[in-house]
């Protein structure tokens, strides 16, 4: 390769060089900024890992406390004083509604956690359930029946036991008819247990039904 040659390789090597320093000093502060933002975020994730982790275990643990209080009034003065939001409060509000002393208070316990959209489907849903099972509860048949229909969805959690306290309704309201035809598709249900299908056939016999 001749002088000339060498020396354009060269000098055209030094202007590469000095645009890629150039882009360095104008842009190297946005690489940097993205390994602070990444360690920071990493380090912060992390962190609320472990306080959210820390405040559950304080809160599981004052829930124990409070559950292990002598007497019903004593129980709910220690429930009313757990700290908990979210999840960890429908939690205690279920655990309050069952140490009520009467139908009406859980009730309305009960229904303020049903009527809560913030709340993930699954406590809303046993909310219904435990204000339908609620002995002396206040709601009538006809509510109870529309308050269960909407949990007998396919893939429900509590499909099964509204299919079968809807055929208890339906006994109370004098449809056998009706009843058996519940109680039967319960026997044939996959997701029906041992349980749930004794008390169904114990119910059809009474009605007058046949087991098939």
């Amino acid at each position: 390769m001749s002088n000339p040659d060498s020396f354009i390789d060269e000098v055209t090597e030094e202007v590469r060089r000095d645009r890629l320093y150039g882009f360095f000093r104008k842009w190297g502060w946005v690489g940097v900024l993205l390994v602070v933002v990444i360690v920071g975020g990493a380090a912060v994730n992390e962190y609320l890992k472990a306080r959210d982790a820390r405040q559950a275990q304080e809160t599981g643990d004052a829930l124990l406390t409070a559950m292990d209080t002598e007497g019903a009034e004593a129980r709910l003065s220690a429930l009313d004083a757990v700290p908990a939001e979210g999840d960890a409060a429908a939690v205690i509000d279920l655990i309050r509604a069952a140490e009520a002393e009467d139908a009406v208070t859980a009730d309305g316990i009960l229904a303020s956690i049903e009527s809560d959209a913030a709340l993930p489907t699954l406590y809303r849903d046993l909310a219904t359930m435990k204000r339908v099972l609620l002995p002396d509860s206040p709601m009538s048949a006809a509510d109870k029946a529309a308050a269960l229909e909407p949990l007998t969805t396919p893939g429900g959690p509590f499909r099964v036991l509204a299919e079968e306290q809807l055929a208890l309704a339906d006994v109370a309201a004098g449809d056998s008819e009706a009843a058996l035809a519940r109680l039967q598709s319960l026997m044939d249900d996959a997701e029906a247990g041992d349980a749930v299908r004794d008390r169904a056939s114990q119910l059809i016999v009474a009605l007058g039904g046949t087991v098939e």
